[in-house]
C-alpha cells in the first residue's frame, strides 16, 4: 500500500521521534553505512546489547550493494530476521538486542536482524541440589539453554512450550512447558492464565513467579518446587506436572506438588528401592526431629519434669546448674545464634563462609557452654535439630523447617506439651487445606496406590505402573514394559 504525501511525513515524523527517544541513551547507535547521505543504509543499535562480531562479519559485508530489505533479508547468513514496521516491535526487537537496518533515515519498514549477545555462564552441577551419584547437569540464566537440556532428556514432540512476556518494564520472557497428552488441560491452562493475569513492572526470577501464582501466598510451606536439576524436571513432565521456566532464573518451577515430594531426591532412584526407602524415611524423620527437639526440651524442662527418666534428670540438672536463664530464653538464645552464623555464611563470601560455619559451630558453642550462658545437652539437641533441617532435598522446604520451630518454642513456653500438640495440630490442618494449582497439597489424602508406589515409599520400578492420580494425567499408565500392561508412546489416552 502506497502513502500519500501526508501520510509518509506523519510516519517520518514518528519514526524521528521514535529515534530521538533511543537516542536519549549514550550506548544507543544510529549511524549511516555510507558517505553519501542518499545512499543505504541506516543503521540502529544498543552497541551494549549486541555481538560486535557478528555485526563486523556477518552483517556490514552485505551493506556494500543497494539492495532492498527482502534482498538483503535473502543474503544475510543469521536466522531470526524479520520486516516490520510497527513501531512498538522495533522497540522490543532494538531492546533485546536487534539491529535495525532502514534504507532511509526515517523509513517506516525496517529490518529487524537478532545479533544479540547471549554470553552466559557454562552449564554446570546443580549448585543448590547436589548429589553424589546421578546426572551433574544444572540450568544455568539462559531459557534456550534450559529449554535445550530438557529437550535432550525428552526428544518427543509431545514436549511442548508456550511463551509470553511478564513484567511492564522487564518484559521478561516466561515459558510453560508441559507434555502433550500427559498433561492436565486444565492445569496448563490455570498456569498460562495466571501468569498473564500477573501485573508487575520487574520480573527478576522464577521465585517471583512462584509467589504470584501459588494458591496461598500467606502459607510457610511452598506450593511449588523450585529447581536447578534437569532429571527432576524431566521426570515431573513425564508424570504429568507443568514446568515454568524464567529468562535470567537458573531455577525452574514445578507444579503442582505435594508435601511428600519435598522429602524426595531424585538421588533415590540411583539406589535400591529399599536403600532409597531409607533415604527417605530419614528425610522424612529429621522434618519432625529439627521442628520438634528444641520445643520438647522447653516443654519438658519447664512443666513436665516428671517426663524425664531419673538417670537422665540428674543429668540435665547437673548441665544446667550454671546456666542463669530459664529453658525458653536458654533455647531461644542458642537457636538465634546458630540461624545468625547460618545466615552470615550464607551472604559472606565463600571460602570466609565455610571458615565462619566452622569457628561458629565449633568455637562459639563452645565459648557459650563454658560461659554458662547455655547448657551441653541443649548444644547437642540445637545442633541436632540444625542437621535435620539441612536433610530436605529442596532448599525453600529447608527454610519452612528452619522458620517453623520457632513459633512451636513460644507456645512450649506457654502451655507446655499442650502447646506443642496445638501447633501440631494446626499445621497438620493448615495443610489439608492446603492446594497446590488446586490439587491436594496432601496428596495422600484420601490414600490412594499410586501414593504407595513412590510418594510415601518407593516401590521397585517394575512395581511403579501408575502416573500420581492426584495430578489427573491423561495417560494413566507407565510404559514399563512390553505386555499388556504397558502403553506405546504414541497412545496417550486410554
Amino acid at each position: 500500500m502506497k502513502l500519500n504525501k501526508g501520510e509518509k511525513e506523519h510516519t517520518a515524523g514518528s519514526n524521528q521521534n521514535l529515534l530521538e527517544r533511543l537516542s536519549k541513551s549514550n550506548d544507543f547507535v544510529h549511524e549511516h553505512t555510507s558517505f553519501r547521505e542518499e545512499e543505504p543504509f541506516w543503521i540502529s543499535y544498543y552497541r551494549t546489547l549486541i555481538s560486535s562480531d557478528i555485526l563486523h562479519k556477518d552483517v556490514l559485508p552485505y551493506l556494500q550493494e543497494k539492495l532492498s530489505l527482502e534482498q538483503l533479508k535473502s543474503k544475510i547468513p543469521v536466522q531470526e530476521i524479520i520486516i516490520s514496521n510497527d513501531a512498538d516491535e522495533i522497540i522490543q526487537s532494538i531492546m533485546h538486542g536487534s539491529l535495525a537496518i532502514q534504507i532511509h533515515q526515517f523509513d517506516e519498514e525496517c529490518l529487524l536482524i537478532n545479533i544479540a549477545n547471549t554470553k552466559f555462564r557454562d552449564v554446570s552441577v546443580p549448585m543448590m541440589e547436589s548429589s553424589a551419584v546421578g546426572p551433574q547437569v544444572g540450568f544455568i540464566e539462559e531459557l534456550d539453554t534450559n529449554i535445550n537440556l530438557i529437550r535432550k532428556r525428552l526428544p518427543v514432540p509431545e514436549l511442548l512450550v508456550k511463551e509470553m512476556k511478564v513484567g511492564k518494564l522487564s518484559k521478561t520472557k516466561v515459558a510453560v512447558l508441559y507434555m502433550d497428552g500427559i498433561a492436565d488441560p486444565e492445569n496448563v491452562n490455570t498456569v498460562v492464565q495466571r501468569i498473564k493475569d500477573i501485573q508487575y513492572d520487574h520480573i527478576q526470577d522464577s521465585s517471583y513467579i512462584a509467589s504470584m501464582i501459588e494458591d496461598n501466598s500467606n502459607s510457610l510451606f511452598p506450593q511449588s518446587i523450585s529447581t536447578e536439576r534437569s532429571d527432576r524436571v524431566a521426570a515431573g513432565l513425564t508424570e504429568g506436572k507443568i514446568i515454568i521456566a524464567v529468562d535470567g532464573s537458573p531455577n525452574l518451577i514445578i507444579l503442582p506438588v505435594t508435601f511428600v515430594e519435598s522429602f524426595i531426591a531424585m538421588e533415590d532412584y540411583s539406589y535400591s528401592w529399599i536403600i532409597g526407602n531409607f533415604f527417605r524415611l530419614l528425610r522424612f524423620t529429621a522434618f519432625f526431629i529439627s521442628t520438634f527437639v528444641s520445643p520438647m526440651y522447653v516443654a519438658i524442662m519447664t512443666y513436665h519434669y516428671e517426663l524425664i527418666p531419673a538417670k537422665l534428670l540428674d543429668t540435665l540438672v547437673g548441665s544446667r546448674s550454671a546456666v542463669p536463664f530459664p529453658p525458653f530464653l536458654e533455647a531461644l538464645f542458642l537457636e538465634l545464634m546458630i540461624e545468625m552464623v547460618k545466615e552470615a555464611g550464607i551472604r559472606l563470601p565463600f571460602k570466609i563462609g565455610q571458615s565462619l560455619g566452622v569457628v561458629g559451630g565449633i568455637v562459639i558453642g563452645q565459648a557459650v557452654v563454658e560461659a554458662g550462658l547455655t547448657s551441653n545437652v541443649l548444644l547437642i539437641l540445637v545442633g541436632l535439630g540444625t542437621l535435620a533441617s539441612y536433610t530436605s532435598p529442596v532448599y525453600k522446604f529447608s527454610n519452612t523447617i528452619r522458620f517453623i520451630k520457632f513459633p512451636v518454642i513460644f507456645l512450649a513456653q506457654w502451655f507446655g506439651l499442650v502447646g506443642v500438640f496445638f501447633c501440631y495440630h494446626f499445621t497438620t490442618v493448615h495443610l489439608l487445606r492446603l492446594t497446590s494449582l488446586g490439587r491436594p497439597y496432601i496428596g495422600e489424602y484420601p490414600l490412594r496406590k499410586t501414593s504407595i508406589q513412590d510418594l510415601w515409599v518407593r516401590l521397585p520400578f517394575s512395581m511403579q505402573k501408575d502416573n500420581p492420580i492426584n495430578l489427573r494425567p491423561q495417560k494413566k499408565r507407565k510404559s514399563t514394559g512390553t505386555g499388556k500392561n504397558s502403553e506405546p508412546l504414541n497412545d496417550f489416552y486410554e
